[in-house]
Order: C-alpha cells, then structure tokens, then sequence
C-alpha cells in the first residue's frame, strides 16, 4: 500500500510538472477551474464523471504536437474533446490529465467540388459544414442527429445515424486524416484518391479508434451533390414486428432509401410531447426516399407495397422542406423528449446491431425483455440498416431498478452478439462497452492490444478507453 501511495504522488507530481509546463507556453489558453474541468468530462450519460486536471484549447496541429511531447515526457494522459456529445465515457479522464479542446480548430480549410471532397479541421461540427457546403449543392451525409457534433469526433467514434443507409458511416466517408502520433509525429494516412492498395490502411485504423492511438487535427472528407427531390413520410403500423419486417424487405429489394428510423410507441409519445406533433402511438417508421422526381416517386411506391403488406396504417407525407425538417428535428430530439417526459429520472442511450435478416427477431425480443424487466426504456432505431437504440429511464438512488437495468443492458449486448450482431453500432466502447468486446471479438481483442501497444506505448493517449482492464 506504501508503494502505491507513492506512485501515485509521484504521478500527481508530473501532472502538476507538466501543466505548469504547458502553461508557460499556452497562458490563459490553458484552465484548471473545477466546472470547466467538470465540463469536459462526461456530462449526458450515467458514467460517473471523471474530470481531466486541465483543459486546453488547442488552435494547430503543431500546438497539438508539442503537448504531446510534454505529455510523454511526463505520462500525462490527454483526452481529446469535441463538443462533449458521445454517450460511452469518451471524454473522462479516469487517470487525471490534460483534455484538449477542439473549438478553436474549426475552419472549412478546402472545397474541392469537382472531386467532392472537402477538408477541414476536427472541430467543424456536422451542421457547420452543411451551411458552409449549401450554396454549392453539396452535402455530408452522415447525420449522428446531434447538430453541434464535431467532425473529428464523429470520425474518432465511427459515427452513423440516419442516413447510413444509403451514404455509409464515417468509415466510408473519410478519405484520409491527419493525427499527432504518441511519439509526437504528425502522420497523414492517404492521399485523396477514392481508393488505394499503398500498404495497410491508416485511415481505417485511426477511424474508430476514439483517441487511443492519435489525436485527430485534419480530414477528408467525401462529399454528394443535394438530390433532385427530397421526399418524406411517416407510416405507421400495426405491429411492431410489421414495421421491422417492411425494412428487411425494401431493403433486400434494394430500394433506394436514404433513412428508415423505427420509434416504438413509447417513443412516440414522447415526441408528440416534446415536438407537439400528432403522431399515433404506434410502431412508426420515419422515412426519407433522395433521387430524381421519376426516381423517388418509385421508390415510394415500391415502399408503400411492401408496406400495406405488413400492416401498414397510413402514410403522412411531409409535402415541404419546413415540415421534413420539422419532422427530422422531432426524430432528433427524441433523447430529449424522454428527459422532458419522465422528468427527475435518469436516463440512459444504449445501441446495438444485427445482421438486417435478424432485425425484428432482435427488436421484438428486446421488447419483450423491456416489459418483463418492469422498465421504461423507449426503442428508436436507424433500422435500415440493423441498428437500434434503447434509452431506459431509471432512478439511480433505487437498487431495484438499477439491478433490473444492468441486469437488461448485458442481456442486450449479448442478444446482439449471439445473433452475429455488435453490442455497439455507433455510439462506440469508450468505458462503458469495454466488457463486451471479449463475447465479440474473441482473439482479437489481443490483436488490439498488440496495436495499442505499439503506437502508444506509455498509455497516454485516452488511457482507459475501449480495451477492458
């Protein structure tokens, strides 16, 4: 016990070497008051939060390097932030150290419209770009659903959301990035073409690996031009099975739709709270078909076929852009909406991914098990393309309910593994995923390690995250 102690005031003294180091060079850009610390630290999920000993704002991929070389020499850990949006305990600081802020690395630094590709800093949130990129008739397409979501944030967590479907997640949209290496180098892991055999792919490796093997300060990224025509549409069902089995079909078919989210009935009404709309408390989907006028049109009514088939109610369109974005901002809120109607409790955003073919099995039975536990937990789902999420509502200061939460999340995961699915599709490990990966991964979790290990050999960069203990 003497030696730990020790090593533990030994530790606290580098932490407290290298911050006074770091601000020599950095001024009033580096902060250590508690609720700016709290601040960067988890803030909208039940992980405890675990507040880093500094924060500083960062402005250039050399000022990024430069704290990297303090950090190494003194193993201080650094905690790369965004805007604070992911839900796994990301942005904790377990063992202390410094958080980097992003904010001020936010500028569009090239548009290249006849590649469809753009580059910008990690900071530059997702609704940021697209007013940037709308005059231009071009879009990003990967929509997490929060608008303040920054975009090296979304790459280091391999963000997806609404429109995976058609566009694929930020693994397919992120052509290459630039990253400060543990050793303090600055490495870029592509060019700009659209595709490569040069050796292993960097991108890929850096794309998810949420902090822990470089800080990302520079991307690529792949752009599309604004469809032609827009359509929208909420259809409800009868069952909720129904509603996920009309997804597996359009999407077998191959039908050209950008977003499917599924809302259970609970959800629902939540949203009609919230967003005062008048949805019926049905399993809903919410739909969006992009193409050509002809092209749309079709799709919609190939949908609509499939649709009545599995006992579709109704279709209510959304006929202007004010009542599509009206209808989108109510899918988005819908975390929100739980908070405000079931206020005083807890919350909790979980997700996982199965194989399409095994959607509704996997959604059914997961309802099944929401009743049975005696929980609130609303499901709403990127269904197209086998990803759902749940957010139970609980009480934290109630044994009971938290024995029959945790006792729930583990039967999830495990459901999804067991039918060849994830226990995350897109909200990543961070802390709380961590136990999962061993059920999913098997052996490869040691090739993780290997990897973690040789990038990042003092275990600095977000100490912690993704690999258990």
């Amino acid at each position: 016990m003497a030696a730990l102690a020790a090593a533990n005031e030994h530790s606290r003294g580098e932490v407290a070497t290298a911050i006074a180091v770091l601000r020599q060079r950095f001024g009033e850009r580096l902060q250590t008051g508690a609720e700016i610390r709290r601040q960067h630290a988890n803030t909208i999920t039940w992980i405890p939060n675990q507040p880093p000993d500094a924060v500083i704002w960062v402005e250039n991929t050399d000022e990024v390097a430069q704290i990297v070389d303090v950090a190494r020499t003194h193993r201080v850990p650094i905690i790369p932030y965004g805007a604070g949006t992911s839900l796994e305990g990301h942005i904790n600081a377990p063992r202390g150290g410094v958080s980097l802020d992003f904010s001020r690395m936010n500028q569009v630094l090239s548009v290249n419209e006849r590649d469809l590709d753009c580059v910008v800093e990690p900071g530059v949130s997702r609704k940021q770009i697209n007013e940037y990129l709308r005059d231009l008739g071009l879009f990003f397409p990967v929509d997490p659903g929060a608008e303040d979501a920054t975009l090296g944030g979304m790459a280091a967590t391999r963000a997806s959301g609404t429109n995976a479907v058609r566009y694929g997640t930020m693994r397919e949209n992120v052509l290459n990035l630039t990253a400060v290496m543990a050793d303090g180098s600055v490495v870029k892991t592509a060019q700009r073409a659209r595709k490569s055999a040069a050796g292993y792919d960097l991108t890929r490796l850096m794309v998810g690996s949420e902090g822990t093997l470089g800080i990302i300060t520079e991307l690529t990224l792949r752009l599309y031009g604004i469809p032609e025509r827009i359509l929208s549409a909420v259809c409800p069902f009868q069952t909720l099975e129904g509603a996920c089995n009309a997804v597996i079909q359009s999407i077998q078919l191959g039908l050209g739709v950008a977003r499917m989210e599924l809302l259970d009935p609970p959800q629902i009404r939540a949203v009609n709270t919230y967003s005062k709309l008048d949805l019926e408390e049905k399993p809903t989907l919410f739909l969006e078909f992009h193409g050509t006028e002809v092209g749309a049109r079709d799709q919609v009514e190939s949908f609509k076929t499939i649709a009545e088939g599995e006992g579709a109610i109704r279709f209510d369109w959304a006929e202007n852009e004010d009542q599509r974005r009206r209808l989108w901002k109510a899918r988005h809120d819908a975390y929100w909406a739980i908070k405000a109607v079931w206020p005083g409790k807890d919350t909790f955003a979980t997700d996982v991914c199965v194989p399409i073919s095994r959607l509704a099995e996997c959604v059914v039975e997961t309802e099944k098990d929401i009743a049975a536990s005696g929980l609130v937990a609303p499901i709403v789902g990127h269904v197209g393309d086998g990803n759902f999420h749940t957010t139970p509502v609980f009480d934290r200061s109630n044994p009971r309910e938290m024995a029959a939460l945790e006792g729930f999340l583990e039967r999830l995961a495990q459901r999804a593994i067991a039918m060849e699915g994830t226990c995350t599709g897109e909200h990543g490990i961070g802390q709380g995923k961590a136990k999962y990966l061993k059920a999913e991964l098997g052996e490869g979790l040691a090739v993780l390690r290997a990897i973690k290990a040789a990038l990042d050999p003092l275990d600095i960069l977000n100490p912690g995250k993704i690999l258990p203990a």
